[in-house]
């Protein structure tokens, strides 16, 4: 499988149903992204719904950011994605990673594990017995050097979020020239700086909460200051790319130009402003 240059990340938690569903990913695909990553959450089930939405098209990949390790083992991960690939015309990617403390042990009642030696684990339990596995279509979520360096070793690479184009730079060195470098990148099209930071801090609040995503911007050279009130507006102009359509191109492309293999944007935009989120994927699908 190869990973085009652009693509879509967006909760499907955020869409009412079926219906909003069906309609969303229709849109996506006819703007020509590549692929459409979602992540799970409290509501859908990772790979029921990627099975749906995949019915739902023809071209698009749907790509799961993330899968969590622990919503199930290792041999159903393995079959999951090979069945979607199966049915589906190889267009499903198994982006896996280690969550958090509150989800795993708050929400599904398991024992949170060092991240490093829980992930290897489970990726030799998918790559177990498998004479094709170098080839399977699967990225881990990774922030810091070590989890880099694992993504690079065992799978296609790694799913950045919440990050920077230097820390996009770094990534891309970790994980070599072979190896995907799919980060995500949070964008609205909002000019007015006060209303668009306003959309940041509210995007943003949930990951403030979560010790993986705080440690993160910490090694990036944030300061507790800029994560503390709701975050700086040094802070937060990076982690939301806001103004006109050529001012976020801009930022787009300073993450391939750091090294970036694909780019997934994340509209940002008020609750239920479904016709904000499909224009800034329309004005950005030629990025």
């Amino acid at each position: 499988m190869q990973l085009g240059r652009l693509g879509a990340w967006y909760s499907t938690d955020k869409l009412g149903g079926p219906a909003q569903i069906k309609a969303f990913v229709g849109t996506v695909e006819r703007l020509g992204y590549d692929t459409l990553w979602y992540p799970e959450s409290r509501g859908y089930e990772s790979f029921a719904v990627g099975g749906f939405m995949l019915s739902c098209t023809s071209k698009l990949k749907l790509g799961s950011s993330i899968a969590s390790i622990y919503a199930r083992d290792a041999f159903t991960s393995r079959r999951g994605m090979i069945t979607l690939n199966d049915l589906y015309g190889d267009r499903f990617i198994l982006g896996l990673g280690v969550s958090h403390p509150p989800m795993v042990e708050g929400v599904r009642g398991h024992t949170y594990e060092k991240p490093i030696p829980a992930m290897r684990r489970y990726l030799n339990g998918i790559c177990q017995g498998e004479a094709n596995a170098e080839t399977f279509p699967l990225a881990v979520a990774a922030l810091r050097p070590l989890m880099l360096k694992l993504s690079g070793e065992m799978t296609r690479g790694a799913l950045p979020y919440n990050t920077t184009p230097k820390h996009t730079a770094e990534a891309a060195k970790i994980l070599g020239p072979s190896k995907w470098c799919a980060i995500e990148q949070k964008v609205t099209l909002e000019t007015d700086p006060v209303k668009a930071r306003a959309l940041g801090r509210k995007e943003l609040s949930r990951y403030l909460t979560l010790d993986n995503y705080r440690n993160s911007w910490l090694y990036m050279g944030f300061t507790e200051a800029d994560l503390s009130n709701g975050g700086s507006d040094v802070w937060i102009d990076q982690m939301v790319l806001w103004g006109s359509a050529a001012k976020v191109k801009e930022g787009l492309r300073a993450h391939f130009s750091a090294g970036a293999t694909h780019v997934a944007i994340q509209p940002v935009h008020e609750d239920g402003d479904i016709a904000s989120r499909d224009h800034i994927l329309t004005m950005l699908a030629d990025t």
